[in-house]
């Protein structure tokens, strides 16, 4: 079709339907390709189911917990633009301000590749809101990422192992949810792996939530034991995923920017970026992975001076 309308414009009769269907063509092919590049990326044994995500609030006090807040705001923008359906199934509420932890799935084609790339250390660079000297402060938050199973996959949790707590719940709920002991907690007493629920309305339906979610760490931490061998083996430095250790600095002062520290991928929009534009952040990391590009591409830093 490219070619025939080369023609006409050579002869002066350049049929402007057909060049408009050629475009849009064209659109609809580069959309395709895009899907297609997008498909080969998720390869992992869990990359096309759903996932569970806990954030938790590090070092930083009040601000940090703040940032826990944002980033929780962040993904649930983000999974809206993608389609993606989430449940918030825990919250802890912070001293003064913002979260000290919370946990949501995410549903949706793909759901657990994608947030995959965002499993890690934040780093958040801003002019304080608590401090009375609005001082700049830097403050710190964690991202986990597991893949939600469901019943097929064996996994092995006995009874012996865990350690089962029930409490009050906090916070908005009911009168029902805030007067009984609904909540539960649940401590994996072998891997030292601790979950918790008091979003559903009895504590049968809490306990079941966090038993899937139990599940969902285990399968993770032994993604992460396969993956560490793995590296081990190919002579790799699998560094730990801990404070110290942070993959992304979001920088609103003294000047606005965000930077993946692991791709080198960087916008100046850090506000769109808060508000859930992050494709370009979790496209990066996973062309990284596939290309077997372990390297950090620069050293760690806190960018303006001393925190």
């Amino acid at each position: 079709m490219a070619d025939l309308l080369r023609e006409e414009e050579r002869s002066g009769q350049l049929d402007m339907d057909m060049l408009h269907e050629l475009a849009d063509g064209l659109g609809r092919s580069e959309e395709q390709l895009a899907g297609m590049e997008e498909a080969r990326l998720f390869a992992g044994e869990h990359d096309a189911g759903d996932a569970l995500v806990t954030i938790n609030s590090g070092e930083g006090g009040t601000d940090a917990q703040d940032w826990a807040e944002m980033l929780l705001r962040m993904y649930l923008r983000w999974s809206e633009r993608r389609g993606l359906r989430t449940d918030l199934k825990e919250v802890q509420e912070g001293s003064e301000a913002g979260l000290k932890s919370a946990a949501f799935t995410v549903h949706g084609e793909n759901a657990y590749g994608l947030l995959s790339a965002e499993r890690g250390v934040h780093r958040l660079v801003r002019l304080s809101p608590f401090d009375s000297a609005n001082r700049r402060q830097t403050s710190f938050a964690a991202v986990e990422v597991a893949p939600l199973v469901d019943d097929a996959v064996d996994i092995e949790i006995l009874d012996k192992d865990l350690k089962v707590d029930t409490y009050r719940a906090s916070g908005a709920g009911g009168q029902h949810v805030n007067k009984t002991d609904s909540a539960v907690r649940i401590t994996h007493l072998p891997s030292k792996i601790v979950v918790q629920c008091q979003n559903e309305r009895s504590q049968t339906q809490n306990r079941a939530t966090a038993m899937g979610l139990l599940r969902a760490k285990l399968v993770q931490a032994e993604l992460e034991r396969r993956e560490a061998e793995a590296a081990k083996d190919r002579g790799e430095n699998q560094s730990s995923i801990g404070f110290g250790s942070q993959i992304r600095s979001y920088v609103v002062h003294p000047y606005t920017m965000v930077k993946d520290l692991r791709t080198g991928h960087e916008t100046g929009n850090a506000q769109g970026v808060l508000d859930g534009d992050l494709d370009g952040f979790i496209r990066a990391e996973l062309e990284r992975r596939t290309q077997g590009d372990s390297r950090i591409t620069e050293p760690i830093s806190d960018p303006g001076g001393k925190d």
